[in-house]
C-alpha cells in the first residue's frame, strides 16, 4: 500500500496554499506537515528540511516515492498523473492562458514580496509589498478582462484561480485598494466559497495560529 503523501507547508504561504487547493480539489488525502518560516530563524532553512528542498522554501510535496518542490510544477505534475477533476482546460489556447496569469502571480509578483525579500528590505517593506502588488493587479486586471468568465479562464476552475485566491490574500495583507480590480474582485468572491478553497484557506490549516 503506497504512503500517504506529505505536504510540507507553512499555513501563510502562497505557494503552498496553491498546491493544498490542488490536493483538496483532486481528493488527495495527505499529511500535513508544518514549516515554520519565521520562528528561530525559520524551520525551512535548517538541514533537516533542506534536505528536502534545498532551496529552502515551501512548499515541498512527497509523493509516489518523489519529493517535488515549487508549486506549479507540483500542480502540474498532479494534474498528470491524477487528471480528475482538472486544473487545465482542454483547448491549447485557454491553457496558454491559464498558465500565463499563474505565471504573472508566481514569478511576477509573489516574490517581490516574499518573506526574503520582505526581510531584506527593512523598514520600507510594506511600501514595497503594497507598489508591487498593485502594479501586478494593474496588468491580471487587464489579462483576466480577455480571458475571465466566471473564473480566471473561463468557467473552469484553473490553476490561474490556484494563484489568485493567495495572492489577493497578501493584497490585503498590505492594504492594496482593491477596488481598483473589480474582475479580480469579482472572481475571488466566485471561488472562495467553493470547498477545496475553504479548506486551503490559511485559517483552516493544522498550524495556523489560535485567536
Amino acid at each position: 500500500m503506497a504512503s500517504k503523501p506529505v505536504l510540507y507547508s507553512y499555513f501563510r504561504s502562497s505557494a503552498s496554499w496553491r498546491v493544498r487547493i490542488a490536493l483538496t480539489m483532486k481528493g488527495i488525502d495527505y499529511d500535513y506537515a508544518p514549516v515554520h518560516l519565521v520562528k528561530d530563524g525559520g524551520e525551512q532553512n535548517k538541514e533537516e528540511y533542506k534536505s528536502k528542498n534545498p532551496m529552502g522554501q515551501v512548499p515541498a510535496l512527497v509523493i509516489d516515492g518523489l519529493t517535488l518542490t515549487q508549486s506549479l510544477p507540483i500542480i502540474e505534475y498532479l494534474e498528470e498523473t491524477r487528471p480528475d477533476n482538472p486544473v487545465l482546460p482542454k483547448e491549447p489556447g485557454k491553457r496558454a492562458q491559464a498558465r500565463a496569469i499563474a505565471e504573472v502571480i508566481n514569478s511576477g509578483i509573489q516574490p517581490l514580496q516574499n518573506l526574503k525579500t520582505l526581510q531584506a528590505l527593512g523598514d520600507k517593506k510594506t511600501e514595497w509589498a503594497h507598489t508591487v502588488i498593485s502594479n501586478g493587479f494593474e496588468a491580471l486586471e487587464k489579462m483576466l478582462q480577455s480571458s475571465a468568465g466566471k473564473y480566471c479562464v473561463g468557467d473552469q476552475v484553473t490553476i490561474a484561480d490556484l494563484c489568485l485566491i493567495p495572492q489577493c490574500y497578501n493584497a490585503s495583507r498590505f492594504s492594496v485598494d482593491m477596488t481598483k480590480y473589480p474582475t479580480i474582485v469579482r472572481i475571488k468572491e466566485a471561488l472562495e466559497p467553493l470547498p477545496a478553497f475553504v479548506a486551503a484557506d490559511y485559517n483552516n490549516q493544522p498550524d495556523t495560529p489560535k485567536e
